[in-house]
């Protein structure tokens, strides 16, 4: 496992588990093995009937900057075959049961922002930027954000997120319903946290009927998320992916 990724049962929020980015010095950028690690959480907390709520949290200032680049151009260098860990990663975030909900401080930029149409609730701060520069990576869009984008914004402000590749506020994202509150940036976890335990206190049979009712048939958005990576492994190998991960990676450096 990987010390960037911190699975925590907090004493004071009974039937809470938290996944905790912890990369600070890289803007919680995501590898694989912080992928593996989420992943794992998250099925920690599917079997242990004692885990009634599942909860995201960044580090302060900064949610997650998205896919770790270097990551992404391995993969387009090596030509690999097959399904980026991140895939699977957010088939067992939409397949599992319990409420999911999420504190976000400062950058959410790329799966950063898709996370959060996979939680039932999202705390923001004030000084949030949610951003999918997927295009501009010559990449697509992924974790079924090409279903629930449209869905939970309309068309405008969804091609405006992740087609445009334009940068929402916390308010803004709250007006698209992306974001449930807006707080100021000392507050994120806390008022997270405490949702979360106020989720994980109500009766949790109800909770899960209520919330497989809200959501509908997972068929459909499973079904558009493998039709999402398709076109999105294809991406990652072409040429003009290659060419956009290299300039990235050098505008780093410089």
């Amino acid at each position: 496992m990987t010390d960037h990724i911190l699975i925590e049962r907090p004493q004071a929020y009974p039937g809470v588990l938290v996944i905790r980015f912890n990369r600070p010095e890289k803007k919680n950028a995501i590898t694989q093995a912080m992928y593996a690690a989420m992943s794992a959480g998250l099925l920690e907390a599917e079997d242990d009937p004692a885990i009634r709520t599942v909860a995201f949290l960044g580090t302060e200032g900064c949610f997650s900057a998205g896919n770790d680049m270097a990551d992404f151009l391995a993969f387009a260098m090596a030509g690999a075959v097959g399904e980026p860990a991140a895939f699977g990663f957010l088939k067992a975030l939409w397949s599992v049961s319990k409420p999911v909900v999420s504190g976000v401080d400062g950058l959410a930029i790329g799966i950063g922002t898709t996370i959060q149409m996979h939680c039932d609730m999202t705390i923001a701060s004030d000084r949030s930027l949610f951003k999918t520069p997927f295009v501009d990576l010559a990449l697509v869009p992924e974790a079924g954000s090409s279903l629930l984008a449209p869905k939970m914004m309309g068309h405008q402000r969804a091609f405006a997120m992740l087609a445009a590749s334009e940068g929402f506020s916390a308010e803004q994202a709250r007006e698209a319903g992306l974001v449930w509150k807006v707080v100021a940036p000392t507050d994120v976890e806390a008022e997270t946290l405490k949702l979360a335990a106020s989720l994980a206190a109500k009766p949790p049979e109800a909770m899960r009927i209520a919330r497989d009712l809200i959501r509908g048939d997972r068929g459909e958005l499973l079904a558009r998320m493998d039709e999402e990576l398709k076109h999105f492994v294809e991406r990652l190998k072409s040429a003009e992916a290659r060419t956009a991960f290299e300039a990235f990676m050098m505008k780093g450096r410089g």
